[in-house]
């Protein structure tokens, strides 16, 4: 039986487009090729539409909505030239992460018909328009806002819904990222209100024939398990969803990193191994 090829379907943060990532957009795809990979998705995240929604890291930087915007562009044209520079080793997909916040449906429609990329990465890192992957205060500040811990959840995937429903991205990112800071998620994901939620956006992703990504970061930060975690991996491969292994690098040194245990989970558990391409639905 032939062995997967090694892909990521969410990779390839770099330190020249990214405030919190390291290294040069070309390190990380020439990192990619030494190891081995079939292909992979660079995936850099979306410039923010206004000033409010700027990260720390980028207010240190001097940096503002149009300078990111341009910085994007920029992106956009060095991963091209990049992926006609070494498609001789490797097949390139230039991408973008997308974020979900105020306003952002027609923005990231523009920055589509504007830049053309392969495909994007649609995740939610926002609950109200505050980050909550930033910081375990920050985290536990949002779900006092929301009620408790399952109201944060529930607006979580309530969000995720109506942005798989507004983009229809051809792979959803990091499904159960609200999980990072939370030591009680095996348990708080099976309470009704929630896995109702889970089950309605895994079967939206079903119907529309999206791509699951399978992150492995979670594990370079010290989790048990990627995301997504196993009941919600087990409903993916019972409605037929295809689940592909991402690194969600952000330097040259990480990249691909625990790509081949996530292979192997995803091989025993049956899923298809024949990594499908992402692409915008024709």
């Amino acid at each position: 039986m032939n062995q997967p090829h090694l892909v990521s379907v969410h990779g390839g943060h770099s330190g020249e487009f990214c405030n919190h990532a390291q290294d040069s957009l070309e390190n990380i795809i020439t990192s990619y090729i030494k190891k081995g990979f079939a292909w992979v998705g660079i995936t850099e995240h979306m410039p923010p539409p206004d000033d409010c929604f700027l990260y720390p890291d980028e207010k240190e930087a001097g940096l503002d909505s149009e300078k990111l915007y341009q910085r994007f562009a920029r992106y956009i044209s060095t991963c091209r030239s990049l992926q006609k520079k070494y498609s001789s080793s490797i097949k390139i997909l230039v991408g973008f992460e997308t974020e979900t916040y105020t306003g952002y449906k027609d923005f990231i429609k523009k920055l589509v018909n504007k830049f053309e990329p392969d495909y994007i990465v649609g995740s939610v890192h926002h609950i109200r328009d505050i980050p909550f992957d930033m910081s375990q205060e920050q985290y536990d500040q949002i779900a006092l806002a929301s009620g408790g811990h399952d109201g944060m959840y529930c607006e979580y995937f309530d969000l995720q819904y109506d942005m798989i429903n507004a983009l229809r991205p051809p792979v959803v990112g990091h499904f159960d990222l609200i999980r990072l800071f939370d030591p009680e998620y095996c348990s708080r994901l099976k309470k009704p209100e929630i896995w109702k939620r889970i089950l309605r956006n895994l079967k939206c992703i079903s119907e529309f024939d999206l791509i699951l990504d399978f992150n492995m970061r979670s594990l370079y930060k010290g989790a048990s398990e990627p995301f997504v975690s196993e009941p919600i991996l087990l409903q993916a491969l019972e409605l037929g969803i295809a689940v592909i292994p991402g690194d969600d690098s952000h330097s040259a040194e990480t990249t691909g990193l625990n790509i081949e245990k996530g292979i192997k989970i995803l091989a025993e558990l049956g899923f298809d191994t024949r990594w499908r391409i992402p692409e915008f639905s024709k």
